[in-house]
């Protein structure tokens, strides 16, 4: 039987200002997931410096953290079956180019910059980045 899970999905600036949030997330929703957890906010730059924090020394830190703390955002606990691996898959690859149609990216991103949505890459980063963005009274059940 497959496990329940929960996991961190992030509709992104370019996601929020190109009115794709209920595209996004309702594909989840399709496919049988269930939104514990669901916010709009305009994500400080610490938050995101600490959900980026393994990327810290790469060079592309600055311009990530810039594009995500840049515009609002759209945060969702999503729980369900293999939800972590499914929902990575749902997404495809970061770079849009290299995505296969009929996933988010694949679809609806444009470049890799602004690829439309973040999802949690496995169970402890999910645990950490839930943590991160909503408070334990911000999630059903």
């Amino acid at each position: 039987m497959a496990e329940i899970q929960r996991t961190l999905v992030l509709v992104k600036p370019d996601g929020v200002r190109r009115g794709l949030v209920a595209e996004v997330l309702g594909r989840f929703e399709r496919r049988g997931f269930r939104m514990v957890g669901l916010k709009l906010l305009h994500p400080s730059r610490a938050l995101v410096e600490e959900h980026y924090g393994e990327h810290r020394e790469k060079p592309f830190f600055g311009e990530l953290v810039s594009f995500l703390s840049g515009g609002p955002v759209v945060a969702a606990c999503i729980e369900g079956p293999e939800a972590v691996a499914t929902i990575r898959t749902m997404m495809g690859k970061t770079d849009p180019l290299q995505s296969a149609p009929g996933t988010i990216r694949g679809d609806l991103a444009t470049k890799l910059e602004e690829n439309v949505v973040h999802g949690s890459s496995d169970l402890e980063a999910a645990e950490r980045e839930i943590k991160l963005w909503f408070q334990p009274g911000e999630l059903l059940g």
